[in-house]
């Protein structure tokens, strides 16, 4: 598809700079496929859109303190940055500076709390890695792992374009509100390795999950490390010449018997798999087919299935597993689009040859403008967009 296709009207005065408070009371705008129909709710009324017998999947990762500001030991230079992935070598990460050119290898980086106090723990500069650093993180007297490293000295990775939203506003927010905001309630915190958050997830709150539990519907897990390439927006003409990201996730046994009972009960129209969060998708499509039987060896089995994903989802895209999906309003541009617009216009089985292309062009145009249309509609209703903003259910 092209590019251009991932394009949208937009005021940024919507660009939400904070979240709702409560969480639910974000607005939700409930889209359905079949009859495209439009309904406003907010997130507290999602009870009412579930019904006995569907699941819940949500991504149970958690926000690394990612971003650093740091200063050169030797010359004061103070610079910061953002932890972009881990690489093979242990302590070892991928990391986008400001001024990087600046640098030389084997420079020693002091990390900057969020206090404003300079720490012992720091970041060494190994190598360049195209426009990004390979660097070692080194942790001060305190010790810990990288996670706890960049707990005490680190920042929290709030998208670029709500820091933005907020300097023009003039806003301030401590960061250790930010910490606490920008972080689902059911995150596994011993599963720290995201740069951003499943934004998606922000929404719930502990009352809402167990009023959705209460009515049939049980919360099954996954773990997918949302890396920074989810931000990163297509540049080419060609959606299919994007150089797509790579993420970690895990996929947990219980959460496979969950997509293997729904699969036998959709037949019959009496259960849904919704996917909270782009991100929930993206590990669960990525799934390798046939899944695993439950007469395989028990310990793979009893360990899930996880590993690497660079799975690129747009219009055509035939979904094995997900039925029904919870998401925010999106950037243009963006991969995350493209699976929107992919689950705007899902299709039950696939044609060949060349009635199978004109038909997959046919549903890729379909299936965006009604995207466009969708997102016409939160713009002029005022929803709020991005990272802290309201939620949308595609059904």
């Amino acid at each position: 598809m092209r590019t251009s296709e991932l394009e949208y009207d937009f005021d940024p005065s919507l660009v939400a700079t904070e979240p709702a408070h409560p969480r639910d009371a974000a607005r939700l705008m409930v889209v359905e496929r079949a009859t495209r129909t439009i309904t406003h709710a907010f997130v507290r009324d999602l009870p009412r859109f579930l019904r006995s017998g569907d699941a819940l999947v949500v991504n149970r990762t958690s926000v690394l303190r990612a971003r650093v500001l740091v200063r050169d030991a030797a010359s004061g230079r103070a610079t910061e940055g953002l932890l972009l992935e881990p690489c093979a070598e242990r302590d070892c990460w991928r990391i986008l500076l400001r001024q990087a050119k600046r640098f030389a290898p084997q420079t020693l980086l002091q990390l900057v709390d969020h206090a404003g106090i300079e720490s012992d723990d720091a970041l060494e500069l190994i190598a360049r890695d195209g426009e990004a650093w390979i660097a070692r993180l080194r942790p001060g007297a305190r010790g810990g792992d990288v996670a706890a490293m960049l707990e005490r000295s680190g920042h929290t990775p709030l998208p670029p374009y709500i820091l933005k939203a907020r300097r023009d506003a003039g806003i301030e927010v401590d960061d250790d509100e930010d910490r606490a905001e920008y972080e689902t309630v059911y995150a596994d915190h011993t599963a720290r390795g995201s740069v951003a958050a499943p934004t998606a997830g922000l929404h719930f709150t502990p009352e809402l999950l167990q009023q959705i539990g209460a009515q049939g519907v049980p919360t099954h897990e996954v773990i997918l490390h949302v890396g920074a390439g989810t931000f990163k927006p297509v540049d080419v003409e060609d959606l299919r010449d994007h150089p797509m990201h790579t993420e970690s996730f895990h996929v947990p046994a219980s959460t496979l018997a969950t997509l293997e009972a729904t699969r036998l009960a959709r037949s019959n129209g009496q259960a849904r798999l919704i996917a909270v969060g782009t991100t929930t998708v993206r590990a669960l499509e990525s799934l390798p087919e046939p899944l695993p039987s439950s007469s395989e060896d028990d310990t793979e089995r009893g360990a899930g299935i996880g590993g690497l994903t660079n799975i690129l989802i747009s219009p055509g895209y035939q979904f094995r597993h997900v039925d029904a999906l919870l998401t925010n309003f999106h950037l243009p541009r963006s991969t995350l689009l493209a699976l929107v617009g992919a689950f705007m216009g899902m299709q039950a089985g696939a044609s060949t040859g060349a009635d199978a292309a004109a038909s997959t062009a046919a549903s890729t145009r379909a299936s965006m403008e009604f995207l466009r249309d969708v997102y016409a509609v939160a713009v002029r209703e005022r929803y709020r967009f991005y990272s802290y903003g309201d939620a949308m259910l595609i059904l």
